[in-house]
């Protein structure tokens, strides 16, 4: 029976990954094969459930590919770059696959600085040194940036920043440098900048330092970029392209590349999946390397003597608690004393504070080092007028930037934070560098490769400039006094009885900004099945999230809920170790783990807690803090 379900599932899900092609093939005679290609990709993941295919459907139709039928496409890497690419190949007709070794978003892509950059430093380096060049990004980010946030208005919004000045020079060369960023943003402008004096600063800012360090500030200039919740956002990605047809699969290990008779050509790859330890073989007319920074283990599996692509750039953030700074409000110093960016951004009730950019190794778990949390730190105690804690980091965290070099340059100056397209291998597209803002773009670019290298027969062009992922269709901002005015949170006792809770404002926003218009399913959870619990005190993250990512975002481990489904392991380590045994309880349920499996997730749940630096961070007790100045 079970059998006959999974092939069930199986023929249903190779149906689906033929929607754009049937969709086409009855849309022949139209002018605009894309317009009926984007209609039928908006019908789909607007319908209302809208829910990706189980992991098992989804393993059988990857395994289920041969010599003589193959994928398409194959894309090897789950972050943004990666799961675009998915999207945009299955939205053009393509038969796909996307393979992740870990969880989806699991590196670079959830460890980001939030924001979604319009291009504001590349236009200081156009007018400076003359260069169209830098101009053209400038150009490329305000347009990503706009359909970043159209495409998922759940999960991105824009937010303004100050930049202090501390002498009238500084206040003439940012105001008239932002209004130029206005007028070079024309119709994709999000909201005007504008000069603020001190005291109109200090009451938009009040930890922000008046006087200090033989300065006083002059005034501030506010312009606005977007913020996002970059793992949530990730996941959407790719359960938006499980919807229109890309089989997707979590922990799946690329073990080897597939060649042809010849040896000249990629034609697939050889795949373990690392939950059941079982390994099959999936073939592609062309392989996309989306890895991330770890891009170039995959093109040695093509030809070991490969020129390395990648820089790897460490990025470390830390979380602070809401007071440092105000909600709805940002802080960025372009150039501190030493010459770096740092800031302070409110996100998710909390507030992240960074970076750094030093050279690193490439590791699966990066961790920050003591010495750059508190760069942080005394960076930042120089523009506030609160005590600067080390007790009072909540979350720290590292990313690895993969900066990319063109491996057919001359020199090292191609070093470059745009991204990097490049085939080295026939059949073998690799994608880089660029950042989380042109995630759609790199994207396009990357299946466009991807086309002509296999000679393609795409039904139509690109469509995901305008294609809102699941949850976005539908939703404003007011979505949330459904949940609020209709659902209760029905919670269990430790004594069993089942009392009910207010939906409250703070819960429903979270729901509704997580999930989208999605959000009704995670309340209907809370309410029939008595898991409307908050996961840990003073969040508003409930019991029902772990059971609803379980069924359809493929959540299949604590880490995987507590790092990138929500985010409590960012904002607070104390607050995601005291959730993690709820968590691997309601996981366990959902999933049929054993008392051995459920003892390993929580060993892992803590080990990850660990590379946030959890033993040292604040710590809480009966809601008093135990940390020390």
């Amino acid at each position: 029976m079970a059998a006959w379900r999974l092939r069930r599932a199986g023929a249903a899900l190779a149906a689906s990954s033929a929607v754009a092609v049937a969709l086409a093939a009855s849309s022949a005679s139209a002018s605009d094969p894309s317009a009926a290609a984007l209609d039928a990709a908006r019908q789909r993941v607007a319908q209302p459930g809208a829910a990706p295919p189980p992991r098992d459907a989804q393993r059988a139709a990857l395994a289920g590919s041969t010599p003589a039928e193959p994928l398409d496409v194959l894309v090897v890497g789950g972050g943004a770059t990666g799961c675009g690419a998915a999207l945009d190949a299955a939205t053009r007709g393509l038969r796909v696959g996307l393979v992740e070794r870990e969880d989806f978003s699991s590196g670079t892509s959830s460890r980001s600085t939030k924001l979604i950059h319009g291009g504001v430093r590349y236009l200081e380096k156009a007018v400076f040194n003359l260069d169209y060049g830098q101009l053209k990004l400038v150009f490329h980010a305000l347009k990503e940036r706009k359909q970043v946030i159209e495409n998922a208005p759940h999960l991105c919004h824009a937010l303004p920043c100050m930049t202090p000045c501390f002498n009238w020079f500084e206040v003439v060369y940012y105001w008239f440098g932002l209004k130029f960023y206005d007028l070079v943003a024309g119709r994709r402008l999000l909201h005007l900048s504008r000069y603020y004096s001190v005291d109109e600063s200090v009451e938009l800012f009040p930890t922000l330092a008046k006087n200090g360090h033989d300065r006083s500030l002059r005034g501030t200039v506010v312009y606005y970029d977007g913020q996002m919740n970059d793992s949530r956002l990730n996941v959407g990605l790719v359960c938006t392209a499980a919807v229109v047809g890309a089989a997707v699969l979590n922990y799946a290990e690329v073990v080897s590349l597939i060649k042809d008779e010849s040896g000249e050509r990629i034609i697939g790859a050889r795949i373990r999946d690392t939950l059941s330890g079982k390994e099959f073989e999936t073939f592609a007319k062309v392989v996309i390397n989306a890895a991330g920074p770890f891009c170039d283990s995959v093109r040695k599996m093509a030809n070991n003597d490969v020129v390395p692509m990648i820089c790897p750039s460490s990025g470390v953030h830390i979380v602070l608690p809401d007071y440092y700074s105000p909600e709805g409000m940002g802080l960025i110093v372009p150039k501190t004393k030493d010459g770096r960016v740092v800031f302070m951004l409110p996100w998710l009730g909390r507030t992240v504070a960074g970076t750094t950019d030093s050279s690193t190794a490439i590791t699966m778990l990066p961790e920050p080092h003591e010495d750059e949390i508190q760069f942080i730190l005394d960076a930042i105690s120089d523009y506030l007028n609160v005590q600067v804690r080390r007790s009072d980091v909540l979350s720290a965290w590292s990313g690895i930037r993969p900066l990319a070099m063109d491996p057919s340059a001359k020199n090292t100056e191609s070093i470059s934070r745009d991204h990097v397209v490049f085939e080295d291998y026939p059949g073998l597209i690799t994608i880089t560098g660029g950042k989380w803002t042109t995630y759609r773009s790199m994207a396009e670019d990357a299946v466009n490769a991807a086309v002509r290298s296999g000679n393609l027969k795409p039904a139509n062009s690109c469509v995901t400039d305008n294609l809102q992922i699941v949850g976005g269709y539908g939703w404003d901002p007011a979505s949330f006094t459904v949940l609020a005015q209709n659902y209760k949170r029905m919670k269990k006792t430790y004594g069993g009885k089942v009392i009910p809770g207010a939906m409250d404002s703070a819960v429903s926003k979270h729901l509704s900004h997580a999930y989208g218009t999605l959000a009704e399913q995670v309340a209907s959870i809370a309410q029939n099945e008595g898991l409307g619990k908050r996961l840990a005190h003073g969040y508003p993250f409930l019991e029902a999230e772990v059971a609803y990512c379980a069924r359809h975002e493929y959540c299949e481990s604590a880490v995987d809920f507590v790092a990138r489904r929500c985010r409590l392991a960012f904002l607070d380590t104390d607050a995601a170790g005291r959730a993690l045994p709820r968590i691997v309880d309601i996981l366990a349920s959902e999933h049929k783990w054993d008392k051995a499996r459920k003892k390993v997730e929580l060993q892992k749940g803590r080990e990850f807690l660990e590379t946030f630096k959890s033993s040292k961070n604040a710590q809480f007790s009966d809601g008093k803090h135990n940390g020390k100045t």
